[in-house]
């Protein structure tokens, strides 16, 4: 898991709900070199703090994933759906993907989400 490199929190429960803020591509070494890689380790970060707050993957209801640039759509699908297949059991979470002109320290992608644990 990644550390926040703004003044935020990265994962809160509420009633029973666990939400996650958006997770880069940045891990012990820094940020991730080029889309693939910082799509992988952002998608562990996530996995991280959702699973660091006792819920799991496959309760991961919604997430939105911001892309510097549409032409990466392709490779998120891709990495995406290989992720959840592999860690909630094929369990696909309703998904936004919107284009956004910049993310923090130069990142590529950005996903956040939202899990539900009743």
């Amino acid at each position: 898991m990644s550390t926040p490199v703004g003044p935020y929190t990265p994962v809160l429960g509420a009633g029973g709900w666990i939400i996650t803020s958006g997770q880069i591509g940045l891990g012990p070494e820094g940020l991730a070199d080029g889309f693939e890689a910082q799509l992988r380790q952002a998608l562990e970060n996530l996995r991280g703090h959702v699973e660091g707050a006792g819920a799991r993957m496959d309760q991961v209801v919604k997430t939105t994933v911001f892309l510097v640039s549409m032409d990466d759509y392709p490779a998120l699908n891709d990495i995406y759906t290989a992720f959840f297949d592999d860690h909630a059991a094929g369990h696909r979470p309703a998904r936004s993907a919107v284009a956004v002109a910049a993310l923090p320290i130069g990142a590529l992608v950005e996903i956040e989400a939202m899990a539900f644990v009743g």
